[in-house]
């Protein structure tokens, strides 16, 4: 069902910006310069790394969270508090445990003051629909994880929202499951037998986006701006194996996997431009991954999602080693294809005390946050700093949270290199003999 031209409108978000302020005053921005219209008759997919703010635009658009900056309009008025006209599916089914399936599918019709005997026919009447007759009296614990979702989708779906949100609903359920509910939704929302008019769904999987979506929206992040809005002109039902679906993923694939294709039209805050250059975000990855990708790579240069489909690697997944490998210079990655540097093939052939010597080149060379831990300690008469002394400059570009796993794949990347270690329980690194000079 593609949008037709002329298609109403239901929400539009105008300039959205979403920032929190740090204890220390530093201000850490998830969106910027987000413009985005949601029209009646479409599916929308939400694409992009971890990190990239999909879950938060998400909930901006359901009023859960209220922007910073810009606005957002509802049937062209501004949203002042919770979206009337959109129900949410969450990723962890977040159903009542001593409710039954027809009491959590009732809870929000109940919460929207809909009288008992009209809520309960409601809910059964969508409980039938998404395939749990039968089922009314069971309990959460009763039912299968794909069952427990089923529960999720009625219960949205029976307050009959304009808009239906997604949070990643299909990740916390094994393949199968999730890929016969994934078109049993899609079956109900062709064959019109869903009240909703529009759905916006975050997902990390791009043959999942291309399967569902009219629209595709690609977010990058630090922060999150949308740097790609493609619309989906394939009939349904979509066929994997063609070549305008495989076209499709491949170009999606690009553009994830090609920062430098960055949306120029938003252009970054000064402050936000010295904080990518200063301190490029770490991918939280272990040097047993990198190298594992590059030994791979030894004999099969090429598509770097087709690498994914073979490995069976979400784009999620794969991608923070790419990125990884890429900081370290030790892969060169295209138009989404990935091949090793020069760097990356001497690393192949190596044992392991080259493989950390390069390593350590590498870190030492094109990291700045490695580089300035060792200053400091270089600096240091006793070659030891606190980890707080890290944490507290981290903090001032990054939230508590994402500073400390910045500074543990710092610590880890360094320890596997022998630049410095780590002494847990003092909470100090320390540098490593060989650098001492």
């Amino acid at each position: 069902m593609a949008v037709k031209v002329g298609s109403k409108t239901l929400i539009q978000l105008e300039s959205i910006k979403k920032s929190y302020q740090q204890p220390n005053g530093q201000e850490i921005t998830i969106l910027e310069n987000i413009s985005l219209e949601l029209k009646a008759g479409e599916i929308v997919a939400l694409l992009g790394p971890s990190g990239s703010g999909k879950s938060t635009l998400m909930r901006i658009v359901a009023g859960l969270i209220a922007p910073t900056q810009g606005k957002v309009l509802y049937h062209n008025r501004p949203l002042v508090g919770l979206n009337p006209g959109v129900a949410i599916v969450f990723q962890s089914f977040a159903l009542y445990p001593w409710l039954t399936v027809l009491e959590n599918v009732e809870l929000g019709l109940k919460a929207k003051g809909v009288i008992a005997e009209e809520r309960r026919y409601k809910a059964l009447q969508m409980i039938d629909v998404i395939g749990l007759d039968g089922f009314e009296n069971a309990y959460p614990k009763e039912l299968s994880g794909g069952m427990r979702q089923r529960v999720g989708f009625a219960r949205a779906l029976a307050v009959e929202p304009e808009l239906l949100c997604m949070d990643e609903p299909f990740s916390a359920l094994d393949v199968l499951t999730a890929e016969n509910l994934r078109f049993e939704l899609l079956d109900l929302w062709l064959e019109k037998r869903i009240p909703t008019k529009s759905v916006l769904i975050v997902t990390h999987g791009i043959e999942e986006a291309v399967i569902l979506a009219d629209r595709i929206i690609v977010l990058g992040r630090n922060p999150g701006r949308i740097r790609a809005d493609l619309s989906v002109n394939l009939p349904h039902y979509r066929d994997r194996k063609s070549p305008s679906f495989q076209a499709l993923v491949d170009q999606v694939y690009k553009i994830i996997t090609n920062p430098e294709l960055e949306n120029v039209e938003a252009a970054a805050a000064p402050n936000q431009q010295t904080q990518t250059r200063k301190y490029p975000s770490l991918p939280a990855v272990r040097i047993g991954s990198i190298a594992g990708l590059l030994e791979l790579l030894e004999d099969r240069q090429g598509d770097l999602y087709r690498l994914g489909q073979e490995l069976q690697l979400e784009v999620d997944e794969i991608l923070p080693i790419v990125e990884a490998a890429q900081l370290m210079k030790l892969v060169y990655l295209r138009e989404g294809d990935i091949s090793l540097t020069e760097v990356g093939q001497q690393f192949v052939v190596s044992g392991i005390d080259e493989r950390k010597a390069i390593i350590r080149d590498q870190l030492l060379s094109n990291l700045f946050l490695i580089q300035q831990i060792t200053n400091l300690l270089q600096a240091k008469r006793n070659q030891r700093i606190p980890e707080e002394l890290i944490l507290d400059v981290l903090e001032a570009h990054f939230s508590p949270e994402e500073a400390e796993r910045q500074l543990k794949t710092a610590i880890d990347w360094g320890r596997y290199a022998e630049i410095y270690t780590y002494d847990e329980p003092a909470g100090e690194i320390f540098l490593e003999t060989n650098l001492k000079s």
